[in-house]
């Protein structure tokens, strides 16, 4: 049987409605499960990162990263960390927490054009700091909205 390109194209049109309702769905959906923070005088929505892969791969690979978005690395444990730029594309601002505080900001990192994670620098550059939380917002922000150490923060995490 000969399918004729009328008979295609409602087909084709209501497969395109559904793929694209369920995409719009989807990251309505993850938006609105995003926990936030208010920095300064600007509120972040935070994408999550608490395994270990997803902190090993944090914002690597992004080419832009919006005023209003950011990733928090959860530390169960406050434990020593530094962070290093491998693989990322852009300027980060990098706002270590402790107790619920800021206590370190790397602001406005360079990405690391090196080819080897070793190679990388690491931030804080004064050393390890014990954190339980790390905030990486757009390079810059910390500058644009005042936010400093010693600010307080708070994440709802249940949402």
């Amino acid at each position: 049987m000969k399918i004729s390109h009328f008979m295609i194209r409602p087909t084709t049109a209501l497969i395109l409605s559904l793929a694209t309702f369920t995409y719009i769905a989807t990251i309505s959906e993850a938006s609105a499960k995003m926990p936030q923070v208010k920095l300064g005088d600007q509120i972040v929505n935070l994408e999550v990162a608490s395994s270990t892969q997803e902190i090993q791969d944090g914002l690597m690979w992004r080419t832009a990263l919006p005023e209003t978005q950011g990733m928090v690395f959860l530390f169960p444990d406050k434990r020593a960390v530094r962070f290093w730029m491998f693989n990322c594309f852009i300027n980060l601002d990098m706002i270590f927490i402790k107790d619920g505080k800021i206590v370190e900001i790397a602001k406005n990192v360079p990405p690391c054009k090196s080819k080897t994670p070793e190679d990388c620098p690491l931030y804080p550059e004064s050393g390890q700091i014990s954190v339980e939380k790390v905030i990486e917002v757009a390079g810059g922000f910390c500058d644009r909205h005042k936010v400093q150490i010693g600010d307080p923060v708070q994440i709802d995490l249940e949402k």
